[in-house]
């Protein structure tokens, strides 16, 4: 009978809790939720494509990826789109508006520059004397790239969205909240694509510490 009492409960009516009353429990926009559960998803997506090639790497016929000097030029540069975005968000917080543009103007080049170095990668891996299409290490790294590129493109997308309303009206608590969440994109996007790096060009001691250490191991 008390079970049943619990499941037929209806904790909000005649709640004297304001924020239970008016459907809120918490204080987010719907862009910072919505975000954060397309985040969510994306680590999802990209776990199990680090727990599939842990698992490839096991085969006998694996060998590793052909070193690629252009990424860690590539790497810089996303890691300078990201600074460049945090120091736009630092501006605009403080009424910088001038400063605010400058600085998602160099983020969104930075960013289309990494896209170009990709692009530069792939073909380098193709002329290079090493490479072998059926090697499986290969073909993770077309696929680790451009799933990565493919997401910094949606991310451009909503740069451009933001650095259009920023350059017509900036309001600037709302474009505090733009910004801030073009960032916080860009900086997991910096997360991912680090650790996808390393997992490239690493051997398969540095690939089990990691995975012990994200307990999927």
């Amino acid at each position: 009978m008390n079970i049943f009492h619990q499941l037929v409960e209806k904790p909000w009516v005649g709640s004297d809790n304001p924020a239970i009353d008016g459907g809120r429990s918490f204080d987010l926009s719907a862009a910072t939720v919505g975000l954060r559960m397309f985040l969510c998803i994306a680590s999802v997506l990209f776990a199990l494509l680090v727990i599939t090639y842990a698992d490839r790497m096991l085969f006998e016929d694996w060998r590793p990826t052909p070193s690629q000097w252009i990424l860690w030029f590539n790497t810089g540069l996303l890691i300078q789109s990201s600074i460049a975005f945090q120091w736009s968000l630092f501006s605009i917080r403080r009424d910088r508006v001038d400063n605010a543009k400058v600085g998602m103007l160099v983020a969104g080049l930075f960013a289309v520059a990494f896209l170009i170095g990709q692009l530069l990668a792939w073909r380098q891996m193709i002329a290079s004397v090493e490479f072998d299409i059926t090697n499986p290490a290969v073909a993770f790294f077309y696929l680790i790239t451009a799933l990565h590129a493919l997401h910094m493109m949606g991310g451009l997308v909503a740069w451009r969205r933001t650095a259009k309303v920023l350059w017509r009206s900036p309001n600037t608590q709302d474009m505090a909240l733009r910004i801030r969440l073009c960032a916080t994109y860009w900086h997991f996007l910096l997360i991912i694509w680090l650790i996808l790096f390393g997992l490239l060009f690493s051997d398969n001691d540095n690939l089990n510490a990691l995975l012990v250490l994200c307990g999927l191991r």
